[in-house]
């Protein structure tokens, strides 16, 4: 049986964004295991956790039912530039904890400390091999409507109209300045941002 995984951001005596997790979690639990029962991760975590204030990553396994929750220090990437790779084949419409394909296109990209996929499939933009993405012309930011996966985070930039949902090709990189690297632990404000420029 697959096995799949939601990453929750604790802070501050809080958890983010646990509506759009419980959504995409009891969709998958829907489509994948014909359950249509609802689970509320804020009935199954626990608020006494790590003591300090820095945020925690809350990795939440399941398929039919919770299987395993594991909390630890969220540590954050240093990323400078990013690698584009083709993968016409790539599939990850569900958050499966096998990531295995992403660890294959990193080493078949020879990706170097500091750098980053961005997985272009059918000459289209997606996703890195762990963020979603934004870009920003100026004036607006817009996200590629072609995701490998629909973040949570993307949901609820979305819905807030922070940015907006866009077709974006290969051939689009130039008509942008600057691009944001983020998902459930990085927030939109303080995610990485790159200039158009560092993706070859």
């Amino acid at each position: 049986m697959c096995q799949l995984f939601e990453t929750i951001k604790y802070c501050d005596g809080k958890f983010y964004d646990l509506s759009f997790h419980n959504e995409r979690m009891n969709n998958a639990r829907k489509i994948l295991f014909d359950r249509n029962d609802k689970i509320k991760l804020e009935n199954i975590l626990s608020m006494q956790i790590i003591e300090g204030n820095k945020a925690v990553k809350v990795n939440v396994y399941y398929s039919k039912e919770i299987e395993e929750v594991k909390y630890s220090v969220y540590e954050s990437k240093k990323i400078e530039r990013l690698k584009m790779i083709i993968c016409d084949e790539i599939e990850y419409e569900f958050k499966y904890s096998d990531r295995r394909i992403f660890d294959e296109l990193k080493e078949k990209a020879f990706c170097e400390e500091n750098e980053e996929i961005l997985i272009i499939k059918n000459n289209f933009i997606t996703d890195t091999s762990f963020t979603n993405v934004a870009f920003y012309d100026g004036k607006k930011w817009f996200t590629p409507s072609t995701p490998i996966l629909k973040g949570t985070k993307r949901a609820q930039l979305l819905k807030d109209g922070i940015m907006t949902e866009f077709e974006l090709k290969k051939e689009d990189l130039n008509k942008f300045i600057s691009v944001k690297l983020f998902n459930a632990m990085l927030d939109f404000d303080n995610c990485p941002t790159l200039p158009t420029t560092s993706i070859y």
